[in-house]
């Protein structure tokens, strides 16, 4: 199955923020766009929906913090528990004080390569991925906003021509 749709290609970050606008005005789909940096409110003109991934590094951190305390716990409580700089061991809230930058360090540490790890998943970033760019100017100095194209081929490509695109192109993509 082959979908047409419209590359409309900018030279410049702010010409592309109000042709996002006037194309989300005029109630055309805006499949993606590829920027070379981040745009900063590219996302809100583009009308996505706020992104989870902080309750997810928020989770990690919980789970993170779970496998300090029972860690040390074990390891330092009912395993092998030793006077060390003459503190007690016969108890986890007595030590807590020592352990709290364990605790922290391992809180940063699964937060950090668990997100790592559920960002790639979440964007289909496989190790060996063969690079999805449709055009090699974006990741220079070129932004591309494609559109998806429902009958209306003519009407959108002379649309795309008065936002300001320095090139508009309809392709078939499969």
């Amino acid at each position: 199955m082959s979908n047409r749709v419209v590359y409309a290609i900018y030279n410049d970050d702010d010409v592309l923020m109000e042709a996002v606008k006037q194309t989300r005005a005029a109630n055309h789909h805006i499949e993606e766009v590829f920027t070379p940096f981040p745009v900063h409110g590219l996302d809100k003109a583009m009308g996505l929906a706020p992104t989870r991934l902080a309750i997810c590094s928020f989770i990690y951190g919980c789970i993170g913090l779970g496998v300090a305390t029972l860690m040390m716990d074990y390891i330092m409580i009912q395993d092998w528990p030793q006077d060390i700089g003459g503190k007690p061991s016969m108890s986890y809230i007595q030590n807590m004080p020592a352990f709290v930058p364990v605790m922290f360090e391992l809180t940063v540490f699964f937060a950090a390569h668990l997100m790592v790890i559920t960002f790639y998943m979440r964007s289909k970033l496989w190790p060996f991925k063969v690079a999805e760019n449709p055009d090699v100017r974006t990741t220079d100095d070129h932004f591309l906003m494609e559109i998806a194209v429902n009958n209306n081929e003519e009407e959108l490509t002379s649309f795309l021509a008065t936002t300001g695109a320095v090139e508009v192109k309809v392709i078939d993509k499969i």
